[in-house]
């Protein structure tokens, strides 16, 4: 496991009484991130459909890391709640509100209240690549086959 990096978090106004995102286990790789939207205004998701639900912080991250925002494994497995773009990268740069954009691919409403864990935050590192055109790339035994050409 690398060294912890520091990352500072604003609450926002509306994440009051929630817990900041943890860790759950000592060996965890992500934080569970908290819908933080009114206490009698749930949200509901019908099967199919998407939202974007508020999780309350911003954060300052140092230069060369993002945050991936990455569906909650028992949340995928038991309601068949996924995030649209997965992962969400929240750049170094970005200072707004961090936000789910929730997708139901259950079978019935998924309904989110407020503190209810709906997504998790890994923190990581970033490569920016360099471009170096070329004519010609080095050949490989896989050379240009794709999707499923080395089996099922």
């Amino acid at each position: 496991m690398s060294a912890p990096v520091s990352v500072r978090i604003k609450p926002l106004s509306h994440y009051q009484g929630l817990t900041l995102p943890a860790y759950e286990t000592p060996q965890s790789a992500g934080m569970d991130l908290r819908a933080a939207i009114p206490e009698n205004e749930p949200v509901t998701i019908p099967p199919g459909e998407w939202r974007l639900i508020p999780v309350g912080i911003a954060i300052a991250l140092p230069a060369g890391f993002e945050a991936q925002v990455r569906p909650r494994s028992g949340l995928a497995a038991k309601k068949g709640i996924s995030c649209v773009n997965t992962p969400g990268t929240v750049d170094a740069d970005y200072r707004g509100e961090i936000r789910c954009n929730l997708i139901n691919h259950g079978k019935e409403d998924f309904v989110v209240k407020r503190g209810e864990r709906i997504a998790q935050m890994i923190i990581a590192p970033v490569t920016q690549a360099i471009w170096e055109v070329a004519t010609e790339l080095d050949e490989t035994q896989r050379g240009t086959g794709g999707f499923g050409s080395t089996g099922v």
